[in-house]
């Protein structure tokens, strides 16, 4: 941030001191805009090569940091130039010594640390008001706007209505089940940009995953949610390379301040793409060690529908893509006869749609229909009780308060009077009002009416089920959340069977039949009370059925 004839003026006052010796000038050596800490600088790098060339026997300066500020660095040039017998003089102190590096040595590396923890509290106190700490990232831009005064804000950022819907896009896909690659090769492909102003810069899939840990990439970045995240990384130069290394400051050493009107992204999508993100960490991890080693193959996305839950019904192991297109039991094949003998084989077409059909043709049985508006009665009186209680609470609390005041309009009627009297009525009345907000605000609960049709709302759910799996725009997200609710697909070799096999479902009813619903792949309300968990048997039961 020096001016720019900062060069020129050093330059000027060194041509001096040549000329008043009587020496001549060989060559200017400069580096504009880089810090002196640094010795990968160009003009510096020069000086290096000529000094071994021996075309120079005096360097001048104006002061031995304009050659560098690192004490390391300033010694090791010393030790240079007396080894090439070449004399370093600077206009405020002359002939320099052993001596003068030493002392300007250590004033120059105090110089640097003070410098550096000034600009650290200086960044602090704008991050604790709010504003930017340095950098600005993807979905936001500069405010432009002036002070009453008429100076210029600094500092501000405001969400770029351009590009929060990218955000809440990349968000949502990953939500879903999308990969950070694929999100990224989508947003490639239409053309969007990563740098708002240039209108260029590819998307990748660091871009958006970046590292959980300290908090960078698209997903991580919890801006995105009001909050603001300062000092999570410190930046040391590495001495071999001078190259920067960042290192993670423990949590309590981190700034953290709301600025709810930077929010981009709802808590609930924030927190499923963290809940994905540790699922995904854990199935790397399944040992759970910090230093273990990592199975990045255990993350990858099941290839197929049910990839992964289908399992032997005689010995438990997997059942696996034998072919291309047919499914069979892993255990004969990698381990022989004497584990399994089950050589049946079913086409990946075959499973997939009998487990399909089976769910939606099974679950429209007249007892699953019955329990269904059960579990829908026990939700809507479950939620008309917690409504109940609040309201009677209130009462209890407004008679309590009733009592109170009258007693204090009898004691005042009786001539005991105090001062503090009118304060603490007036305490009353206000608790009062607003327990008076309370109840009327909950009324008393409708009677529980069955609308005739809830029946086949029911039997809609079910038979959407195999066109949201259909559907390209919901087809990530039900396959996602149906995989999640089978649990296992049992096969059962059986010669008399469709297919040669019988098949065996575990999973939870509730969710799958949230699956169905129109509006949304995700569970519904009514999930949460009660979800029963089916396993399949001989005939067909409420809750229980073989396909």
């Amino acid at each position: 941030m020096q001016s720019a004839a900062s060069i020129e003026d050093q330059q000027r006052i060194c041509h001096r001191l040549i000329n008043d010796r009587g020496w001549a000038v060989a060559q200017d050596y400069a580096d504009a805009g880089i810090s002196g800490a640094s010795l990968d600088r160009p003009g510096y790098q020069r000086l290096m090569v000529d000094a071994r060339l021996g075309l120079f026997d005096v360097v001048v300066a104006e002061s031995l940091d304009r050659i560098s500020r690192d004490q390391e660095h300033i010694s090791g040039f010393f030790k240079q130039m007396q080894y090439r017998g070449i004399q370093i003089v600077t206009i405020s102190q002359g002939a320099v010594s052993e001596m003068h590096i030493g002392f300007n040595g250590v004033i120059s590396a105090m110089f640097l640390k003070d410098l550096a923890a000034k600009v650290h509290r200086g960044l602090e106190g704008r991050v604790l008001k709010g504003k930017s700490g340095g950098g600005i990232s993807y979905g936001y831009r500069v405010r432009r706007a002036f002070h009453a005064d008429g100076s210029v804000v600094t500092g501000e950022r405001e969400i770029d209505v351009d590009r929060d819907a990218i955000v809440e896009r990349i968000f949502r896909a990953y939500a879903a089940g999308h990969s950070s690659r694929a999100i990224a090769a989508s947003l490639n492909a239409e053309g969007i940009p990563t740098d708002s102003k240039k209108g260029a810069g590819r998307w990748g899939a660091s871009t958006i995953s970046g590292n959980w840990k300290r908090g960078t990439g698209i997903l991580n970045n919890e801006l995105y949610i009001g909050k603001l995240v300062w000092n999570r990384q410190a930046f040391i130069k590495d001495p071999d390379t001078q190259k920067r290394q960042a290192r993670l400051n423990p949590p309590e050493t981190w700034i953290v301040t709301d600025v709810p009107d930077l929010r981009i992204i709802d808590d609930a999508l924030w927190d499923r793409v963290k809940a994905r993100q540790t699922a995904i960490r854990d199935d790397m991890n399944p040992g759970g060690v910090q230093a273990g080693h990592r199975r990045p193959e255990n993350a990858r996305r099941p290839s197929y529908l049910f990839s992964g839950v289908v399992k032997c019904g005689c010995c438990g192991s997997s059942y696996i893509m034998i072919n291309k297109t047919r499914y069979g039991c892993s255990a004969p094949r990698n381990q022989g006869d004497a584990i399994c003998t089950n050589r049946v084989t079913i086409t990946r077409e075959a499973l997939e749609d009998r487990v399909l059909s089976g769910l939606r043709d099974s679950l429209l049985h007249p007892d699953l229909i019955a329990t269904f508006v059960e579990e829908y009665r026990r939700a809507f009186n479950a939620e008309a009780a917690g409504a109940d209680a609040v309201r009677q609470k209130a009462r209890r609390e407004l008679a309590q308060i009733d009592k109170k005041i009258s007693s204090i309009m009898t004691a005042m009627e009786d001539g005991m009077y105090q001062p503090s009297m009118k304060e603490r009525m007036t305490e009353l009345e206000s608790e009062k009002l607003k327990l008076a907000m309370i109840i009327d605000e909950s009324p008393e609960p409708p009677a529980l009416r069955l609308h005739p049709s809830l029946s086949n709302l029911y039997r809609t759910k079910i038979r959407n089920l195999a066109s949201a799996l259909q559907d390209p725009t919901l087809k990530m997200e039900a396959t996602e959340a149906l995989r999640g609710l089978v649990s296992e697909i049992r096969m059962v070799p059986d010669v008399d069977a469709l297919d040669g096999h019988y098949i065996e479902l575990v999973g939870e009813v509730a969710g799958i039949l949230a699956l169905g619903n129109a509006e949304t792949t995700k569970p519904a309300r009514f999930a949460r009370v009660g979800s029963v968990t089916m396993v399949a048997g001989v005939g067909f039961e409420p809750t229980t059925f073989r396909l």
